[in-house]
């Protein structure tokens, strides 16, 4: 037994010293980055390596540098560009098939990436109906390879997404996963076997490889001998990497990881800061902080599905009480952008400025009257109305219904302060607003997973805010999210929205094939959605990260940020 703890502390030693070695020694002299170790701080290591079953940003962080889709966005126009494809996609329109031709390239084991990858991956997606995966994939008949270095889709009927979301899908290996399936074969669950299949040494054609993860400290990537994109100028972009390796350094805390980067044992915190640490940093003269847009959506939502959010005034009148320029201002600190529609603006394609822009611009007395105005025409009435004879905003009380019965007291739930304190205050916010108005609202703060339970799961709520952090650019997501197919328990359609001619619109430009005529689709959609109000959008937060400036040069900017593939494969040590 003695021999035995022996050996256990030799080995506990042993990776100490290692971690010592790997993390401390380079984090503590410029030497580091002289020595093309790029050091990364990190909240939470991955989930897993596992591609199908990461769903969290700490993983996808990771894996993101690994497995690599056919076509990739570029970071300055957004528009998707060849990454393994060696080009545009050629459509046969009388066929409904697209053909694309393959980049040489080869994965991190050596071996050459061909067309039967591609197959096999869609393959795989298909028959397991991989989840995330699978709805981008389903309208393809098969996939075929043509040759060594070329792919055939087939499409059972035209399918917009399949430009925007099928083609950036990760491919994998054909020789590391079909071992994988054939295990899973005979199984009673076999997607679940798949799922649940502990991957430690993925093998992908993107600029880094995991060399070694040590589990709760660090995640070490190395950098692909084989990458195909090293040396190479795409998009205007001359890509390496010209770094060696990353440490991906886990930390726990914000306030350790800021303490990291200023004390320069990391050179980039990939993480959005938030604005209580920003006065420290800015007097930094080793730190930069890039502040970029991305592409989110935090929003106020009603449940249409009973009284009082079932009527349009009472949600016109309180988009119209929201003041979205003062969230930005007092609680984003002024890292953020005023959102009117469910699509952000750094979506240039597709957002469409002139939807209906409640209160937008007025005074907080002016956005009362207007309220008022609203709900009385509606035939609401008040014990005593928010604003007297004399035009003068007072404050409203006891507000009732048109059929004559008294408002009842609702809720508005928001995620903890500890989870999102932006969400959390404006919950108090709006609740205050809506009190002035003479409406019972009270906000109340509630475990994330219990708030998605209630909402998503129960249908059990009055309003509630929460946010997508990552909206993919193509929008489709509008019809996900306000299709009345999707009004079901756990479904999409949250608050309960029902239109006939928004579901046969938002079906329609699902299937356009045609960009341009998508987009005028879109368009009304977002025009047809703030009218009805099934949501207020709120914010779309930036992003602010924090790099050290004396160390590494050459971050790419993007929408979403300076943490992203591009300024990985691009920037240099000094």
């Amino acid at each position: 037994m003695k021999c035995l703890k022996r050996s256990y502390l030799a080995r506990g030693l042993a990776l100490a010293v290692m971690a010592v070695v790997l993390l401390g020694g380079l984090a503590v002299t410029p030497a580091a980055a002289a020595n093309g170790m790029l050091k990364i701080g990190v909240l939470e290591e991955p989930k897993s390596l596992n591609l199908w079953l990461a769903t969290d940003a700490w993983s996808n962080r990771v894996l993101s540098l690994i497995y690599e889709p056919l076509f990739i966005r570029e970071p300055k126009t957004n528009k998707l560009v060849p990454w393994l494809a060696a080009g545009e996609p050629v459509y046969d329109a009388g066929k409904m098939t697209y053909t694309v031709k393959l980049r040489p390239a080869k994965w991190s084991d050596g071996s050459e990436f061909t067309a039967e990858d591609v197959v096999f991956t869609g393959n795989l997606i298909k028959k397991f109906r991989m989840p995330r995966h699978s709805s981008k994939w389903s309208f393809i008949e098969e996939v075929v390879a043509v040759d060594k270095h070329t792919v055939r889709f087939e499409l059972k009927r035209p399918k917009a997404i399949f430009l925007t979301r099928t083609l950036v899908t990760p491919i994998v290996q054909k020789k590391q996963w079909e071992k994988i399936v054939a295990s899973a074969k005979g199984a009673e669950k076999p997607l679940t076997v798949i799922l649940r299949h502990k991957l430690e040494n993925p093998i992908g054609t993107g600029p880094f490889t995991v060399s070694k993860w040590q589990k709760g400290v660090f995640v070490f990537m190395k950098a692909n001998p084989y990458f195909f994109g090293k040396g190479q100028t795409i998009s205007g972009h001359k890509l390496g990497p010209h770094i060696k390796g990353i440490i991906f350094k886990v930390y726990g805390t914000a306030d350790a990881a800021i303490l990291a980067l200023r004390k320069g044992s990391i050179d980039f915190y990939w993480n959005s800061i938030q604005a209580g640490y920003l006065e420290q940093l800015k007097d930094d003269k080793d730190i930069k902080l890039f502040v970029n847009n991305k592409s989110g959506l935090y929003y106020l939502g009603f449940n249409l599905r009973k009284e009082p959010f079932d009527d349009v005034a009472l949600r016109r009148a309180v988009a119209t009480l929201v003041s979205k320029e003062f969230i930005i201002k007092r609680i984003l600190q002024g890292y953020g952008e005023v959102l009117h529609s469910m699509i952000p603006p750094g979506n240039d394609f597709y957002y469409n400025p002139d939807v209906p822009k409640y209160g937008y611009g007025l005074s907080m007395d002016q956005r009362m009257k207007m309220a008022y105005d609203i709900l009385r025409q509606a035939g609401y009435t008040w014990e005593t109305p928010p604003v007297d004879a004399n035009g003068k905003v007072v404050r409203g009380v006891g507000i009732r219904l048109p059929n004559g019965d008294p408002m009842k007291e609702f809720t508005i739930l928001t995620p903890p302060a500890d989870y999102d304190p932006h969400r959390a205050m404006s919950g108090q916010m709006i609740q205050e607003w809506l009190r002035a108005a003479g409406m019972p609202a009270v906000s109340r703060p509630m475990a994330f997973g219990a708030l998605i339970q209630k909402v998503k799961g129960q249908h059990d709520f009055d309003a509630f805010i929460l946010g997508y952090g990552k909206l993919s650019l193509d929008p489709g997501y509008l019809r996900a999210f306000f299709h009345s197919r999707f009004n079901k328990e756990r479904g999409y359609n949250m608050s309960g929205y029902e239109s006939a001619a928004f579901d046969a619109l938002s079906t329609e430009s699902n299937n356009a094939m045609d960009p341009n005529l998508r987009r005028e689709m879109i368009f009304q959609m977002q025009v047809m959605l703030m009218n009805a109000v099934p949501y207020v959008p709120l914010y779309n937060p930036q992003v602010v990260e924090g790099v050290r400036s004396d160390r590494f040069t050459g971050w790419v900017p993007g929408l979403g940020g300076v943490g992203n593939i591009w300024s990985l494969c691009e920037i240099k040590a000094k």
